[in-house]
């Protein structure tokens, strides 16, 4: 089947993915997008998975402060280079985990954090939270696909929240 530029093109700005990614996933659904954005979704986490054991030693440190100015969260978030730090779309990533932080009040970063003695569930960890923003996902699925389209490791470090009288 052969895939319209417009297809192909729709695709990409929705998923962030490469040009004959988008064209492939495109021939594999015969032109249907949805299920295109789906098989590079799926794409997406395969990659995490593999990148998920190389070092993340560079990053940024992200900070989110509400409106009212008596909130706020520090986020560090690491990555493999310094040129995918200074990236919009990881700068993007980080702010929109700090927000996360600031909304939600996680205590650990992932389950695996959390004490076998307590009684805090899943939603205590930040990596299991839905994101606020689309609550069709985890944190830890916008993560893997940022780790999808960007094509290194991203990992969250550690995190603080701040609040006036609390």
């Amino acid at each position: 089947m052969t895939v319209s530029t417009e297809a192909i093109k729709e695709l990409r700005e929705r998923s962030g993915a490469g040009i004959m990614d988008c064209k492939r996933a495109l021939e594999a659904t015969d032109g249907a997008i949805e299920e295109a954005a789906k098989i590079l979704a799926q794409q997406g986490i395969k990659v995490a998975s593999k990148k998920a054991s190389r070092t993340a030693d560079q990053g940024l440190i992200e900070v989110y402060i509400h409106s009212d100015g008596r909130l706020g969260a520090l986020v560090e978030i690491n990555c493999e280079t310094d040129f995918v730090a200074r990236t919009d779309q990881f700068k993007e990533l980080a702010h929109n985990i700090a927000m996360q932080v600031a909304a939600m009040d996680p205590q650990y970063v992932s389950s695996g954090d959390i004490p076998e003695d307590s009684i805090l569930g899943n939603d205590a960890a930040l990596l299991s939270q839905t994101f606020i923003k689309d609550p069709t996902k985890t944190i830890q699925e916008l993560i893997a696909e940022a780790i999808g389209q960007i094509r290194e490791n991203i990992q969250v470090k550690r995190f603080t929240r701040f609040q006036i009288g609390k």
